[in-house]
Parts: C-alpha cells; structure tokens; sequence
C-alpha cells in the first residue's frame, strides 16, 4: 500500500484503477461451514471463497490500470461490503500511475 514504487520515480497520476467481483454463497459451502460453526474453527471453504475472489478484484484492478496506460499502481487497497444476503463484493483500487 506504499504510495511509491521502490527506485523508481512517478511522472503522471492517471487516475482510479479499479477492479471488483461480486460472490454469492454456495448452499454446499453453507452447509458444511454451519457444521464446522457448530464446533468452532476456521471455515476454510469460505476462506478460500474470498482468497479467490480476492485475486479476481486485484487481477481486474490491474487490467483497468493497463487499460488506462499505467506502468503501476500505488496506495492500492482493498475493501469488502455486502450487496444482499448471501453475497459479497470485493473491490480493489489505487491510483494508477505512469512512471518516468
């Protein structure tokens, strides 16, 4: 979340990058994790769920940035809300940048 890249300088801010994935639970999942909610513990179907769908917003911030002619990204973060029950958005951003 650095707002510069190492060892190299920036010349242009070229705006938002932006990448998002909307993810709705799966009745399988569902199940299987209100079991393991029953004794406690990580629920590792769910972790991997946002793991990916992570990588999906962070792949598609990147594709934007490129999009926009951006050599990187700076103070990129990442943040979740829900959009109706049982689904989730994660949405990436930063500044895309253009380097000297």
């Amino acid at each position: 979340m650095a707002d510069s890249i190492a060892g190299r300088e920036i010349e242009t801010e070229l705006g938002v990058a932006r990448g998002n994935v909307v993810r709705a639970r799966f009745f399988g999942r569902d199940f299987i994790a209100g079991l393991r909610n029953i004794v406690g513990g990580e629920v590792p179907e769910y972790t991997k769920l946002l793991a990916e769908s992570r990588e999906q917003a962070l792949d598609r911030m990147v594709r934007h940035a490129e999009e926009l002619g951006a050599d990187g990204v700076v103070t990129f973060r990442l943040t979740t809300s829900t959009v109706m029950d049982g689904a989730a958005e994660i949405l990436a951003y930063g500044t895309a940048v253009k380097l000297k």
